[in-house]
């Protein structure tokens, strides 16, 4: 099914269809249990009268079922970032599809009033949805032809060139596979070391690389086949095949939607935007309904919480 405003209508309408939607994404094959992961013979606890209600009074939707190897009770929001939500799941599923097809992002406040929940809510809830939006560690290392190359967010510093180390800017590092996908990472400071480290990490000793001429990227450079640079100093951008454009066009993209939707990302926070950001590009070549699918795919096993340390 291809997931859209006019075929999500009775799910964001529905909280009963909306927990249904979540179980068919999640187990296209049937429940699995997340305490014994067993898959077959599982119970629908088809709730009593009276039963399930919230602490308000309130007639709770949710759908409980049983396993028949462990006997413990579970529901889709276990081991997810839904679990342990107060929120309603067709909220969620709204939030969700905004966050997946808005190109540019879509600010804590705007879901604040359009989903009708607190901002500390939406804030919360938006995380969540980034964190399971976040890539594997496990993921294969890059290859082919990879462009590399850094910006700086936030803040206020010079507006050409490179900020100084004393800037507020945050740095951030980002490889653009040729017709494939990016991967960006907040660093600390952009020096040969922590650079190349991030490359030898992500990226195949086979691939090629292609940076600017900044100086940080010679010694990198040396543990691939081979490294090609322009000189941006001499206005050059394209040499043959050799440019640095698209991640270049990524980072363009990312300052402009970070601006214009969220004016302002803490560096505390910054990780969190990125892997939103990397997910729609990396998932630019399907639509809007399949993104968002994928997206609740990968909330299983995730889970974030923000406590307030005591003491």
């Amino acid at each position: 099914m291809d997931l859209n405003l006019a075929t999500l209508a009775r799910h964001f309408s529905d909280e009963s269809e909306a927990w249904k939607l979540i179980e068919t994404i999640r187990w296209p094959n049937g429940p699995i249990c997340p305490h014994c992961g067993h898959t077959e013979k599982h119970y629908f606890l088809k709730p009593k009268s009276g039963h399930r209600t919230t602490k308000a009074g309130n007639h709770s939707y949710r759908r409980v079922w049983k396993c028949a190897s462990c006997r413990k009770q579970f529901s889709v929001l276990v081991g997810s970032i839904f679990e342990g939500t107060k929120i309603p799941i067709s909220k969620w599923l709204l939030a969700i599809h905004m966050m997946c097809s808005g190109k540019n992002g879509v600010a804590a406040h705007e879901l604040h009033r359009q989903l009708g929940i607190t901002y500390k809510s939406a804030w919360f809830l938006a995380h969540r949805i980034r964190y399971a939006m976040a890539r594997s560690p496990l993921a294969d290392r890059l290859t082919g032809t990879i462009e590399a190359d850094e910006a700086y967010l936030g803040g206020r510093g010079k507006r050409r060139g490179r900020p100084g180390a004393d800037s507020p800017k945050t740095p951030v590092f980002s490889l653009v596979q040729r017709d494939g996908e990016v991967r960006s990472t907040v660093v600390a400071n952009v020096t040969g070391a922590t650079l190349g480290q991030i490359l030898k990490e992500n990226v195949d000793p086979s691939a090629t690389l292609h940076t600017d001429e900044y100086a940080v990227y010679k010694q990198p450079g040396r543990g691939f086949a081979a490294h090609q640079t322009v000189t941006h100093k001499k206005g050059e951008y394209v040499r043959g095949d050799v440019t640095t454009n698209r991640v270049e066009g990524y980072f363009s993209q990312l300052k402009r939607s970070i601006d214009g939707t969220h004016h302002r990302v803490s560096r505390e926070h910054l990780h969190r935007y990125l892997s939103e950001f990397d997910f729609r590009y990396n998932t630019r070549k399907v639509t809007d309904g399949e993104r968002t699918t994928r997206m609740i795919q990968q909330s299983a096993g995730k889970r974030l919480t923000y406590e307030r340390p005591n003491g």
